[in-house]
This record gives structure tokens, sequence and C-alpha cells, in this order.
């Protein structure tokens, strides 16, 4: 029982950390990655699908991105998303091809995501605390039931404290390395 909650506990507090990964990959570094745009939706005859069902998206070179949509009237659309986005970006059209310039961060707009990438870390760590406090209810409604002993109560807390302590730790490196990262420019 309590090894089936532990267990329960540590997937929630992975994809804790999972998501908070996904959501900084969407922060613009000063670097071109087809991240940056992954999480866009365009309006494909009349109902949103993400960019990548509708068009090729390529890194270029560092500072650019390349996108090809598949088919002509959606190039129109594809702009149109970037511009309503919060990426702050402005697309240049070709043809069918869409080159989305990448510009360096000024120091402000750095300590400025800095400190969203570290609030976004504290969510995370506020979700691993969430899981560990259901998860000692759990044993505590476990023990008031007579199913465990207090003995494996408190062995099970301290074990679920050390869990909570790693995903802690997983959440400060991945946090550190994406400041690391904003910094590096």
């Amino acid at each position: 029982m309590l090894d089936d909650i532990k267990k329960d506990a540590s997937q929630r507090m992975t994809k804790s950390v999972e998501a908070l990964q996904h959501e900084l990959t969407k922060l613009r570094t000063g670097r071109a990655t087809s991240a940056l745009v992954d999480h866009l939706k365009v309006n494909y005859y009349g109902s949103e699908v993400p960019l990548s069902q509708v068009a090729n998206v390529s890194v270029s070179d560092a500072r650019s991105l390349t996108i090809t949509p598949w088919e002509k009237p959606m190039v129109a659309a594809v702009e149109k998303a970037i511009l309503a986005s919060d990426l702050g970006l402005t697309p240049n059209t070709a043809g069918t091809t869409i080159r989305i310039n990448i510009p360096p961060l000024t120091e402000e707009r750095r300590r400025e995501l800095g400190k969203r990438v570290a609030a976004d870390g504290e969510d995370a760590k506020v979700a691993v605390r969430n899981i560990r406090r259901d998860a000692i209810q759990q044993g505590k409604d476990l023990l008031k039931d007579k199913a465990i002993t207090e003995d494996d109560q408190r062995r099970f807390e301290e074990e679920v404290q050390k869990l909570t302590d790693r995903y802690v730790k997983e959440i400060d490196e991945v946090v550190k390395t994406k400041e690391q990262e904003l910094l590096a420019m």
C-alpha cells in the first residue's frame, strides 16, 4: 500500500519536473530553436491546430527560424499566429517561406526572463510539495484505519520527504541551467 502511494507520488513529481522543463523551452534565450514556436496554434480552415501540423519549422542559423507552410493559403494564417503570440517576434515573408529573426536579448529582458524562470521553478516546487502533502495524508489515513503501524507511518513520511528533496533539487538544477543559458548570451 505505502509503496503504491510512494510510486504514485514519484510519478507525479516527475511529471511536475517535466512540465517545468517543457514550459522553459518556450522561453526565448536569444538563440533560435524550433521549440519557440511549437506551442503556437494556427487557424487551419476553421480549427486551431499546432504549427507543426501545417508547416515545417527549421533553424537556419543561430539567430533565425525558417517556417515553410505546406499549403500556400496557410502563409497568412501562420504569420497571424506568430504576430498574435506573446513571443514579440516579427515574421518576414518571401513567397511561401516565413523567416523569423531572433534579436539578441537586452540586459533588462534577461533579468525579466530570469525572474520568470525563478517563478516557474517555485511553482513547480509548490506542486511537488502538494504531492508530498497528499501522499503523507494518504499514509495518515491508513494509520487511522489501522492498516499500518506508527513506525511504518514515520518511515513512510521520511521516505516521501527524501523523494521530495530529490525532486526539489532537480527543479533547482533545471532553473539554474536555464538562468545560465539566459545570461550566457
